[in-house]
């Protein structure tokens, strides 16, 4: 046991391995009520007043500094001075984290590359790949101490829309078409943001990056299925309150600027070509004075299909009502039958006429098929998030549709058949009977717009 912990202590203090062209130093800086560990790589021949740059990571919790070292090595290769850290697992989950808390984490590595010997304090700036496009800008626009912003896979939207548009767009390419990704999806993610499942969800992008005073650099790849690389770059020009900027493209590149050989599904550990050039270039300029002047280079990158604005949800939308409905739809599966166990324990021995019967079976189809429906509509949304951020795996198709979401909506329509054939024998009811059934008619009824809604009962 002693000896796991002496060895973790070790791995976790020795400097990652670099080029015999480069060097590395270990330092630690204050974050956000927390004391981070990073390494600072540089040219071994890097001559002094060079300027720096802080490594920002994209989600996750507790991302390693190695998961950026290819960058590192890349941009000190090209005379910068690069400090990749730690990212912190405290505070930060699928439910918790706080771009402030990071901004303030990426602020403490600012000041402890400006504190390098070599590293000119006035030529220290930021990159943010992924979630830290979100962060870099936010650092940029507290503190005056951040000379420039680079932004890789960044993005000028609310994260809520720009997540929901990556789902539904890996469906729409793996050839789902209909009410799924038009509509489901997108009101799946906003419930999951209104019940406090989705940090950040409506994080003002746009506000931020109209604080910022310094240069920005944002670089897309066209393979880039995460963020909209289309829309994004013109929302950020357009955000910005300066015309200090270069939007740069590169083909065949991924979200995170990698070289992709599938159209961004997967990323090699190979950087796409030119794009440390391009970053080390531009740095060395707008550090030295010659700022641009809305500059783009490359192609714009083409996205199969547009996002679409998050409205806030109205009451009978929000988590809570979307929770009554599920806890409604529950108390139907389990208390009908429950109803006539305790009946016919009650009047043992007591015959039920025919119509009756019919009527029952009808409506035991009912107090099945609406719950049944109801949960495995959320489930199935559920595992399209956690699974359909760049590939979806919808599995097999049938005009259009997953054949999962296709049985959930003939479940839903055999539901409400059902729910049709037991009008009339809550009519010839009397009694706790007629009561049970107009218990069960009115959860069939409040079913009906709550599948309109999700999209389960729509044709196309």
């Amino acid at each position: 046991m002693v000896k796991s912990l002496l060895l973790a202590l070790v791995l976790s203090t020795t400097p990652p391995a670099v080029p015999a062209d480069l060097t590395t130093t270990e330092v630690s800086f204050p974050g956000h009520g927390i004391t981070l560990h990073g390494t600072v790589v540089s040219p071994a021949e890097a001559p002094p007043g060079r300027p720096g740059i802080v490594l920002i990571h994209g989600s996750g919790s507790g991302n390693k500094r190695t998961t950026l070292m290819t960058e590192a090595v890349a941009f000190a290769r090209q005379g910068l001075s690069v400090l990749v850290y730690d990212k912190r697992s405290a505070g930060y989950s699928l439910t918790r984290r706080s771009y402030q808390e990071l901004a303030t984490d990426a602020l403490g590595a600012v000041g402890a590359l400006r504190g390098r010997p070599g590293v000119d304090p006035g030529k220290v700036g930021v990159l943010g790949i992924s979630e830290g496009g979100w962060v870099a800008p936010l650092a940029a626009s507290r503190s005056e101490q951040v000379a420039f912003v680079v932004t890789v896979g960044g993005n000028a939207m609310e994260p809520l829309r720009q997540q929901s548009w990556a789902v539904a767009d890996s469906l729409r390419r793996a050839g789902v078409s209909g009410s799924l990704p038009g509509h489901a999806v997108p009101s799946f993610y906003r419930l999951l943001a209104d019940g406090g499942m989705f940090a950040e969800a409506h994080h003002d992008a746009a506000g931020v990056l109209g604080r910022v005073r310094q240069p920005v650099l944002g670089v897309w790849g066209d393979g880039d299925l995460l963020t909209p690389p289309q829309e994004t770059p013109g929302l950020m020009a357009r955000a910005l309150s300066h015309d200090h900027y270069t939007l740069r493209f590169f083909a065949g590149a991924e979200h995170a600027a990698h070289v992709t050989h599938d159209g961004g599904v997967t990323r090699s550990e190979e950087l796409a070509p030119g794009y440390a050039e391009s970053v080390g270039r531009w740095v060395g300029e707008v550090t030295s004075g010659r700022l641009p002047r809305g500059e783009q280079v490359g192609t714009l990158p083409r996205q199969t299909s547009l996002t679409v604005p998050v409205p806030p949800m109205a009451w009978w939308e929000s988590a809570a009502a979307q929770l009554a409905a599920l806890a409604l739809f529950a108390v139907i599966l389990a208390g009908y039958p429950l109803w006539a166990l305790a009946r016919r324990v009650r009047n043992r021995g007591v015959g039920v006429r025919g119509a009756v019967v019919r009527g029952g079976r009808a409506a035991r189809v009912l107090a099945l098929l609406a719950p049944l429906t109801a949960f495995g509509a959320q489930a199935y949304l559920m595992y399209l998030v956690i699974t359909g951020a760049e590939l979806a795996t919808p599995g097999p198709l049938l005009f259009g549709r997953p054949l999962p979401w296709l049985g959930l909506q003939l479940l839903a329509v055999a539901a409400l058949v059902a729910a049709a054939l037991t009008v009339p024998a809550w009519r010839r009811a009397r009694g706790s009977e007629r009561v049970r059934l107009g218990v069960l008619l009115t959860g069939g009824a409040l079913f009906l717009p709550w599948a309109l809604y999700w999209g389960l009962l729509t044709p196309l």
